[in-house]
């Protein structure tokens, strides 16, 4: 298994200033359903947003899959991907440093 990364922005980047649209928010509810569920089965190993509302804003989600064509399908299967809520490019990923103790802890602090 292959370590990749696919990165979302907005589609409309108002939805990030002004607010989602119920079809946007409705998208970004599957999505987040979406990545649940990866996370449960132990696919994806971490996804999350930068808290800007700016035109750099973005989400990244770090997950194993066996070759491009699988990784490309778990990112295209993305709802908001899927909706066009979200735009998303993938690439493949080498993880070269982890600390998982001091992430968990900052996001229990955060």
């Amino acid at each position: 298994m292959a370590t990749w990364l696919y990165r979302i922005r907005p589609s409309r980047a108002a939805m990030l200033t002004e607010g989602p649209t119920p079809e946007e928010q409705r998208q970004v509810g599957q999505h987040f359903a979406y990545l649940q569920d990866l996370c449960r089965q132990g696919v994806v190993h971490l996804a999350g947003r930068t808290l800007d509302s700016g035109p750099d804003s973005m989400g990244i989600v770090l997950f194993s899959a066996g070759d491009e064509a699988a990784a490309r399908a778990l990112m295209e299967s993305d709802p908001a991907v899927a909706g066009g809520v979200m735009q998303a490019t993938l690439h493949p990923y080498g993880v070269a440093l982890l600390n998982s103790d001091s992430l968990l802890k900052a996001r229990q602090e955060g």
